[in-house]
C-alpha cells in the first residue's frame, strides 16, 4: 500500500469515529425525549386544560347531580383554576358575586356563611355547584340557558326567553343577544368535551 493510501485511511478513521459518536448522540437523545414526552404532554395539559381539586368536584357533582366535566369546564370558562377576585368583585374558582352567594346561602339553609369563605375551594365549588343546579332546575334542564344565565343573570335569559317564545323561535345559542354570553357558553361547552376527553378517570363519578 502506498504512503498516499496509508494516510488517507489514517485521516478517515477519526471521521468515522466522530459520525458513530454523532449517532450514539442522537439516539440517545432520541430516546430521552421519548421518555420524556409523557411528563411534557402532562405539563403541557396543565397549561392549556388545568384541573386542580378533582376531588371536590367529583363530591359536589355527586351531591347535586351535575355532571363533573361540566363544573370543570365552569371553572376553566370562569378562572382556569386562578382564584383571584374579578373586577367585578366575583370571588373564587367559580367566581361567584357575593350577592350571588348569600342568596344562595338562604336557599340552602346556610346559617354561618360569610363572603370570605369563597376564597375556599370546597366552599366555592359546593355554591358554585348548587347554582349550576339551580339554574339547571329553573331552566328545565336546558344547559345552554342556564349557561346563559351563569355568565349573563338569570333576568336577562329570561327576558331573552319570553321573547323568542313571543316570536314563536326556538331560543339557541346564536340567539343569544351578549356577544360574551354567547362566547361563554360556546367555551363552556367546548371545555366540557375536552374535560370528559382528557381527564375520563378524575372526572369520573
Amino acid at each position: 500500500m502506498s504512503t498516499a493510501v496509508r494516510g488517507r485511511s489514517r485521516r478517515v478513521a477519526p471521521r468515522r469515529r466522530r459520525r458513530f459518536g454523532l449517532l450514539g448522540i442522537l439516539l440517545a437523545a432520541g430516546v430521552g425525549l421519548l421518555l420524556a414526552l409523557p411528563l411534557l404532554r402532562g405539563e403541557i395539559q396543565k397549561l392549556t386544560l388545568p384541573l386542580e381539586h378533582a376531588d371536590i368536584i367529583r363530591q359536589q357533582a355527586h351531591k347535586k347531580h351535575v355532571e363533573p366535566a361540566l363544573i370543570a369546564a365552569v371553572i376553566y370558562a370562569e378562572s382556569k383554576f386562578d382564584a383571584r377576585p374579578s373586577p367585578a368583585g366575583a370571588q373564587g374558582l367559580m367566581q361567584i358575586l357575593p350577592a350571588t352567594a348569600l342568596f344562595l346561602a338562604h336557599r340552602s339553609g346556610a346559617t354561618s356563611f360569610t363572603t370570605a369563605d369563597l376564597a375556599t375551594p370546597q366552599v366555592n365549588i359546593a355554591y358554585g355547584t348548587y347554582y349550576l343546579r339551580f339554574l339547571l332546575d329553573h331552566y328545565g334542564g336546558d344547559e345552554t340557558l342556564a349557561l346563559a344565565a351563569y355568565n349573563g343573570g338569570e333576568a336577562n335569559v329570561d327576558r331573552w326567553l319570553r321573547d323568542a317564545r313571543a316570536a314563536g323561535e326556538p331560543f339557541t345559542i346564536a340567539a343569544i343577544p351578549f356577544p360574551e354570553t354567547r362566547a361563554y357558553v360556546l367555551k363552556v361547552e367546548a371545555a366540557k368535551a375536552a374535560y370528559r376527553k382528557d381527564y375520563p378517570t378524575q372526572l369520573r363519578l
